[in-house]
């Protein structure tokens, strides 16, 4: 956009619709100053969405996957399209009871009609859609493509879920969140209230996919982790407002990974007799760090000739994954590594699958001590 060399001659509008411009062609992001607390900024927040983000025609056509062919499939924002919404966040009302936030990118939602959960595959009735203001849910017949919504009625929707007309399925692109990364281990103060705990953990755990919680196997404690010490603060203070649940919690603890940096190649040989059959295994591998970009471990089998037979491949893969959970300095786990299993031997009689899987744990134990581990 051009303007004239006076200063004056640019009006509130023009750069109103440039800046506006530039935030759709996403070559500009605006930042506004604000606080949740006493709602400092938030007016002047929604003007800003108002004014400059892009509406849904601005946009091109949204891409999704058909689960039945593999093959991506554009929707348009179109009323008349096929329906498709994004689940993008589940909460829980007091009066209405769970709510299901939804995306509308194309068709039309009537309410009381049923929808597919293209993760679970089934059905799901949507019996009423709400338009949400803050606190306050108004009623309304049908959503259209555009449209922001809350479903109540679901039975299995998370966040995340994309949900279509069931003649028209497709899998839009989810929702990726961050791994906890600090622990509390937490208790209810009285005994009675470990139903309410159990019942308040559920329901937060399914509104907030960074939050999660599991049962230490060794101290039997309850461990809630999430993103940092505010987010558990607030969760904790919720259960007491929301669930009336007063909690005991320990200290914080932090979710340290291990990870190998260098490159291993080592010959595990497990060998053990006890009078009847015995136990025999052999595997040489080379250990090393993941180039891959998902986490978990990358498993190239490059055994020739039947060195090792190929039902035994599985035990030792799952050897080395079971094992990734103990790393070998402090015995926190192993985020992502790789192994190249690439010969070994076996005894017709003495050599079964739990063989190959301890082989695989006691060589991944002496390799990666070599490997220069690290903590992150």
């Amino acid at each position: 956009m051009k303007f004239d060399e006076d200063p004056n001659s640019i009006t509130e509008e023009e750069v109103m619709a440039a800046v506006r411009s530039a935030v759709v062609d996403m070559s500009m992001q605006p930042v506004l100053c604000g606080s949740a607390f006493k709602n400092k900024g938030v007016q002047a927040l929604l003007d800003a969405v108002c004014s400059y983000l892009p509406s849904p025609m601005d946009l091109p056509d949204v891409i999704g996957t058909n689960p039945d062919n593999e093959k991506e499939e554009p929707r348009k924002a179109d009323p008349k399209q096929p329906f498709s919404a994004l689940a993008f966040k589940i909460a829980t009302d007091p009066f209405v009871g769970r709510l299901c936030f939804m995306r509308v990118y194309s068709g039309t939602l009537e309410s009381g009609s049923y929808i597919l959960n293209n993760r679970t595959g089934k059905k799901e009735r949507i019996s009423r859609l709400l338009q949400m203001h803050a606190n306050r849910q108004n009623p309304i017949d049908k959503v259209e493509a555009g449209d922001i919504c809350a479903g109540v009625g679901f039975k299995d929707i998370k966040t995340g879920d994309t949900l279509t007309d069931e003649k028209n399925p497709l899998v839009l692109e989810s929702m990726s969140f961050p791994e906890p990364v600090i622990g509390y281990a937490i208790e209810p103060k009285k005994q009675v209230d470990v139903d309410k705990l159990s019942n308040a953990i559920t329901k937060l755990v399914e509104e907030d996919p960074t939050l999660s919680v599991y049962t230490d196997e060794e101290t039997g404690q309850t461990v809630l982790r999430g993103m940092g010490e505010l987010h558990l603060e607030i969760i904790i203070d919720r259960m007491k407002r929301e669930f009336k649940v007063e909690i005991n919690q320990g200290a914080p603890q932090v979710a340290y990974k291990e990870a190998i940096t260098s490159n291993v190649q080592h010959k595990e040989v497990y060998k053990k007799q006890t009078g009847g059959r015995g136990k025999f295994a052999d595997i040489q591998f080379e250990l090393m760090p993941s180039q891959a970009e998902k986490p978990g471990l990358d498993f190239a089998n490059e055994i020739k000739g039947g060195s090792i037979p190929k039902e035994f491949i599985p035990a030792i893969q799952k050897g080395f994954e079971e094992a990734m959970r103990n790393g070998p300095l402090a015995g926190y786990p192993i985020d992502a590594m790789r192994v190249r299993l690439f010969d070994g031997s076996f005894h017709e009689v003495d050599s079964d699958s739990l063989s190959f899987e301890m082989a695989a744990r006691l060589g991944f134990r002496e390799a990666a001590r070599k490997a220069t581990p690290n903590l992150d």
